[in-house]
């Protein structure tokens, strides 16, 4: 009898211990382009790995979250708003009996599409790209086929769904999508309470007192009472969610969000000025298309100039996007110009 490797065990353990509901890797739908099976991971411990070494995910150290350019350590960015996502996400996996390797997987790869300055970066590409701009598209687009130098990651069908439908209109294929589509909104929520509250924006007793009752007066505390109730509505059930009057008081504690801390003209004192420099970075690209090279101008003929000018800004940093307004628009002295 043939002794089972790595991945064969692991597989066995999925399929002896998760939930009925759970997505088995072994069950996977597969990849585009097919390969040989590692010996020791299964195919959605590949993907997390596939994406945790791509270039896309390094650089979400350096993308606004929600606070443009803070002073301080200890905010938010893209990145550790994706790892506070991932370990929501898998704790709620965790205790549904839910693939954790696939939640982290997709929990990895959701916001990968997402452009400098955050959301407002976001805005300004969805009115200049014909079709819009959606953050959770170009996050699929960066794995299909931006990443690996044009080549694209390969990632299962289970992960790529995922990322593509981790917005509260998606519909996810699995259960682990769901989970971690509600994993997202969950950490932001918090976490973006958090950042406003050090920033001087918010006091937390600026917090609905609904909220604070049903939800808890601590950033822990409202993440382990969320984490508890979707736990406790889902468990054995073919569907994740939150109980009805945990999603009222959540539902209200992000409207209370954005009117004081989205669209506070303190938060978003610097949006306009991030605004502009999307805005002219990309007719400057447009009009300067031949300098778009490599994975940007791979699918230039196939998919239009501004779709590729799109992808390049994209990709960019919050620093790098800003380091190219100044080496374009901004004149430099008589001096930088003779070193």
């Amino acid at each position: 009898m043939t002794q089972e490797n790595p991945r064969q065990y692991y597989e066995r353990l999925e399929a002896e211990t998760l939930s009925p509901y759970a997505t088995l890797a072994k069950n996977t739908r597969g990849r585009v382009t097919p390969i040989e099976p590692c010996q020791i991971r299964t195919e959605f411990i590949r993907d997390r790995d596939r994406i945790l070494h791509s270039k896309s995910f390094r650089r979400l150290k350096h993308k606004t979250q929600v606070f443009l350019s803070p002073q301080g350590d200890h905010y938010r960015t893209r990145l550790t708003h994706t790892l506070e996502v991932s370990q929501i996400a898998r704790t709620i996996s965790r205790a549904l009996r839910l693939n954790e390797d696939l939640t982290e997987a997709i929990s990895m790869g959701h916001d990968l599409g997402h452009t400098p300055f955050g959301h407002s970066g976001e805005d300004v590409l969805n009115a200049l790209l014909p079709g819009g701009f959606e953050h959770n598209e170009q996050s699929l687009r960066v794995v299909e086929k931006l990443e690996n130098e044009g080549e694209g990651l390969n990632l299962t069908f289970e992960v790529r769904d995922g990322i593509l439908n981790h917005k509260k209109s998606g519909n996810p294929a699995t259960l682990e999508g769901s989970v971690v589509s509600l994993a997202d909104r969950i950490a932001y929520i918090n976490h973006d309470i958090d950042d406003a509250i050090r920033a001087g924006v918010l006091h937390e007793s600026d917090l609905p007192e609904a909220c604070v009752r049903v939800l808890g007066d601590s950033h822990g505390k409202r993440i382990n009472t969320m984490i508890l109730d979707v736990v406790e509505q889902s468990a054995g059930k073919p569907i994740v969610k939150m109980s009805e009057r945990m999603f009222e008081q959540f539902d209200a504690l992000r409207d209370f969000m954005f009117d004081n801390v989205y669209k506070n003209p303190k938060a978003k004192s610097e949006e306009e000025k991030a605004k502009r420099v999307i805005n002219e970075l990309f007719e400057y690209y447009l009009a300067h298309i031949n300098l778009l090279t490599g994975e940007y101008a791979k699918y230039l003929e196939i998919d239009g100039k501004e779709r590729a000018v799109a992808d390049y800004i994209a990709g960019m940093t919050d620093n790098y996007a800003v380091a190219e307004y100044m080496r374009i628009f901004v004149p430099k002295s008589w001096m930088d110009l003779t070193t």
